[in-house]
């Protein structure tokens, strides 16, 4: 497993304090889960996600992620509906781990209170509670 020196954390999205990330984008946000969620999982072998027009709630949960070691559910960072899911990840569910901010995306959100987001950690106080949490 990583330091938490080790870890990869984008200033450009926004961190919810259950590892899941959201960047912003043309009024819609995508939706991932951080560097340190991977990592934690170990190599991811599967993947479960809503479907496109699913609404969720916030904290509700959306998905799972299942790897060797355990199984991880995923949770909404804000209120919405599903307007893409990252369909990749159904053949390739290992994209998680190598390019969590990336290619490893889960779903696009169009979310209720696009506002919101701004309510979520920045880089800086996602890195705080990580450093609590050990």
């Amino acid at each position: 497993m990583k330091e938490i020196s080790e870890l990869v954390l984008p200033e450009y999205v926004r961190y919810a304090k259950d590892h899941e990330w959201v960047r912003p984008l043309n009024g819609r946000v995508k939706i991932g889960v951080s560097d340190y969620a991977q990592d934690q999982l170990g190599d991811i072998t599967f993947v479960e996600l809503p479907e496109t027009g699913d609404v969720f709630e916030a904290g509700e949960e959306f998905g799972t992620l299942e790897s060797t070691k355990a199984v991880g559910e995923l949770f909404m960072p804000l209120a919405g509906e599903v307007t893409a899911v990252n369909k990749a990840l159904l053949d390739e569910p290992g994209l998680v781990n190598r390019d969590p901010y990336g290619e490893g995306w889960l779903v696009e959100l169009e979310p209720e209170d696009p506002e919101a987001v701004e309510e979520m950690m920045n880089r800086e106080e996602y890195l705080d509670m990580l450093e609590r949490m050990v």
